[in-house]
């Protein structure tokens, strides 16, 4: 049973699937700080990211006051499970009073006649608002902390597989070894063994 060990004073109880294990547990330990670097990493490149779009749709996007010119209606939203949106037709002029009329969303309540804040790109269409800080945030939060559990998830599950492969492998060494050793151990006779054999 007695297996060579490595290196002066090695425990000589300790076989290679011990060893085999312990370089499992720090490999998954190194996964986790890689995980946290890269995530730290990606989460940061999507906030440099999200704020230099932000930034240049910042520089394309004005407020212009908006005369409503028709009755409220809702429209659905841009998701299959956003709630309708309230939307009226209005009016304005942008740029060099150049008139528009489209139908924007607003608030409830908005009657004919009533003016609102409308966000428009250059050339004085309806646009959409820049990205707010919060969002680029939690956009930066949301991909950094899905790549950290996304590393961690993979190299837990290799280092799962792999020590289920070394405990099998482990598993039917000690019964092969056991079923030398436990005859001798507990004086039982061994298959084609007589009582005078030795």
């Amino acid at each position: 049973m007695h297996h060579p060990t490595k290196g002066t004073g090695a425990n000589p109880l300790r076989r290679a699937a011990d060893r085999t294990r312990t370089h499992m547990h720090a490999a998954f330990a190194l996964t986790c700080l890689l995980a946290v670097i890269a995530g730290f990493a990606l989460g940061r490149a999507a906030w440099t990211d999200g704020h230099r779009t932000a930034e240049n749709v910042a520089r394309h996007r004005h407020t212009v006051t908006a005369t409503t010119v028709g009755e409220t209606s809702y429209r659905a939203g841009d998701q299959p499970s956003s709630r309708p949106v309230t939307v009226a037709a209005a009016t304005w002029r942008y740029p060099t009073q150049r008139p528009h009329t489209e139908t924007i969303p607003v608030p409830v309540g908005t009657r004919n006649g009533d003016t609102v804040r409308v966000w428009v790109d250059d050339t004085g269409r309806a646009a959409t608002a820049p990205p707010r800080r919060a969002d680029i945030v939690l956009n930066a939060v949301a991909i950094g902390t899905g790549a950290l559990a996304g590393i961690v998830l993979a190299g837990g599950a290799l280092v799962a597989v792999r020590l289920r492969i070394v405990d099998t492998r482990s598993a039917r060494s000690w019964e092969s070894e056991w079923a030398g050793v436990e005859p001798l151990w507990s004086g039982r006779l061994r298959p084609g063994q007589g009582a005078g054999d030795d």
